[in-house]
């Protein structure tokens, strides 16, 4: 479970943060993370509870928005979702305006960051 090093390393540098501008309180803190990071998003948050209970960081809350995978076609330079008629990401990806089955490149859905601390 990688989700709980990661929770880890998102608390240090909120930590890291409010310590320097002088805040004590966590109160959320708001993740983004991209469809091709593999995140389980409850392995998350059930880390984000286990690594916050009993400190001062107890009773944030962790707020979670995944971003969706972004192909750009090989030859028509065209951004588009991979998403099935399901709503999932599927294995085959043509593109929707030339039909250009390979030579995609990722564009985004690869990403995890800190969007924004609130704390007191």
């Amino acid at each position: 479970m990688h989700e709980l090093s990661i929770v880890q390393s998102l608390l240090d540098l909120a930590a890291k943060e409010m310590a320097a501008n002088g805040l004590a309180k966590l109160l959320r803190i708001k993740v983004k993370y991209g469809g091709l990071t593999a995140i389980a998003p409850d392995a998350l948050e059930m880390g984000f509870t286990a690594l916050t209970a009993g400190t001062p960081l107890a009773g944030a809350v962790l707020e979670l928005e995944e971003t969706p995978v972004i192909l750009r076609c090989g030859k028509c330079g065209l951004e588009f979702s991979p998403k099935d008629a399901s709503g999932r990401y599927g294995v085959f990806a043509p593109c929707p305006a030339c039909g250009e089955e390979i030579g995609h490149a990722v564009a985004g859905g690869k990403e995890l960051f800190i969007e924004y601390i609130e704390a007191e």
